[in-house]
């Protein structure tokens, strides 16, 4: 696991959502090596389908871009030492 804190780069979650995707990256942690991105993604966008309901997404990486439509309330982009992690649930948009 990596020592030291989380710092939030960006969010609209409440603070209570917050501090579960915080508590998820570091359960994900202790169960993965620090390289393997993509089972850490995906614990926690299992354990917040299971806690908010379907539809979330997870990007975790040291470097990556993305554009997306999520919806209000739902979204956390933060960082642990040199791992980003982006959570949100998905929206679709109207054209």
């Amino acid at each position: 696991m990596l020592e030291g804190k989380a710092v939030v780069i960006d969010t609209d979650m409440s603070l209570e959502m917050q501090a579960q995707a915080m508590a998820f990256a570091s359960q994900a942690l202790d169960l993965y090596e620090v390289f393997d991105c993509k089972s850490i993604a995906a614990y926690i966008k299992k354990e917040f389908d299971k806690m908010y309901g379907s539809g979330w997404q997870c990007v975790v990486g040291t470097s990556f871009s993305c554009f997306f439509t999520h919806l209000k309330g739902t979204f956390i982009y933060y960082s642990l030492e040199t791992i980003n992690f982006l959570i949100f649930k998905g929206a679709s948009s109207s054209f």
